[in-house]
């Protein structure tokens, strides 16, 4: 099973962008599932989430870090998630 990582954003959101590039990058390497949801298509992630975007969950959606991607705490998060078997 592989990790599935969540990115709160919103369009025009020029840090919401870059942690998305970061994450992808970072993503390819890792075999990481990443899921982007805009929180303005949603009343209840925008009550939660407002201004607070971007954030990224993971799969039990913890928040991981916000605003900006913290690359050593997802390394931390993924190096405790079970690796794909290949079986």
């Amino acid at each position: 099973m592989s990790a599935c990582l969540t990115v709160l954003s919103r369009n025009w959101c020029h840090l919401c962008d870059d942690m998305i590039d970061e994450l992808l990058a970072l993503a390819v390497s890792a075999d990481v599932r990443v899921e982007i949801e805009d929180v303005d298509a949603s009343e209840t992630l925008e009550q939660r989430w407002g201004e607070y975007v971007p954030v990224l969950l993971d799969a039990s959606g913890h928040e991981l870090c916000h605003y900006h991607l913290d690359t050593r705490e997802v390394r931390a998060y993924l190096a405790g998630f079970p690796l794909e078997s290949a079986d």
